[in-house]
């Protein structure tokens, strides 16, 4: 069995290239103070971070599949890093963003094509399954390291905005993992358990998938739910040394056009 892919099909397309760069500079001019407007370089930095770190979960997904006997994944482009090849542009790119602006949730978006029946054993499909979220809690490590290791102060008012900024987009990597990785059909969690239901078991939850991410967007709307969920969202950050309110300072610059209405 190969896993082999042409140099086509693992160049990484200039619209990531691109994100990155946006993503970089937009930080680097939170950092500096340089941006005149400081709201709307927070929100190009965290949007763009935002897309980024989609590709990454999409690809994780979809690299493991190739390296568990899924072929196809190549042509599909894939491993291009392109958020434009991840099936729907709309709901893989644009929802999650939109939820991200309405409601500082960094719900799950994106989605690869895996040829299933091209991979044997349970464990491969758990573990592609398994590959974005964890890429999701890596990057949310990457994110919350510099306060652990004191490389960003958020109490000093010049450092503040940048450290914000950098705290939110961890807070969406962190609730972006939580709730993939809850096991409800249409979500990873579920897709990682799914290989060792019975048949009869997966038969029964087929019909559920495409309503899965929307049961859990109404349940976070319960104000018990969404207490709690977030108390345990900021644990996460506070253990990595994220102070109390951070994040939602970090969005309230986000929403930059609030400070002009």
């Amino acid at each position: 069995m190969t896993t082999a892919a042409t140099r086509s099909e693992r160049q990484i397309s200039p619209i990531f290239l691109g994100l990155v760069a946006i993503m970089a500079v937009s930080g680097w001019a939170v950092w500096t103070g340089f941006s005149a407007n400081t709201g709307f370089a927070v929100f190009l930095f965290v949007v763009s971070g935002w897309v980024v770190s989609l590709c990454l979960h999409e690809y994780a997904h979809a690299r493991t599949a190739l390296h568990g006997g899924d072929i196809s994944i190549g042509a599909k482009g894939y491993l291009t890093l392109n958020p434009l090849k991840y099936t729907h542009a709309l709901l893989s790119i644009v929802l999650p963003v939109v939820f991200v602006i309405l409601g500082g949730i960094g719900l799950p978006g994106g989605a690869v094509f895996i040829e299933r029946g091209r991979i044997s054993g349970r464990w491969k499909h758990s573990l592609i399954s398994a590959a974005g979220p964890l890429t999701n809690i890596l990057f949310a490590i990457a994110l919350m390291l510099p306060f652990t290791l004191d490389v960003v102060d958020p109490f000093n008012p010049e450092q503040q905005p940048f450290a914000a900024a950098l705290g939110f987009l961890a807070m969406l990597q962190v609730t972006a993992a939580i709730l993939n990785l809850l096991p409800v059909p249409g979500l990873d969690g579920y897709g990682i358990i799914e290989p060792w239901l019975s048949y009869n078991v997966r038969r029964q939850m087929e019909p559920f998938a495409s309503f899965g991410l929307l049961a859990v967007f109404g349940v976070l709307w319960i104000p018990e739910v969404n207490a709690a969920f977030f108390g345990f969202v900021d644990s996460v950050t506070r253990a990595f040394g994220l102070p109390n309110g951070l994040s939602d300072l970090g969005y309230q610059l986000f929403r930059f056009w609030k400070d002009a209405l």
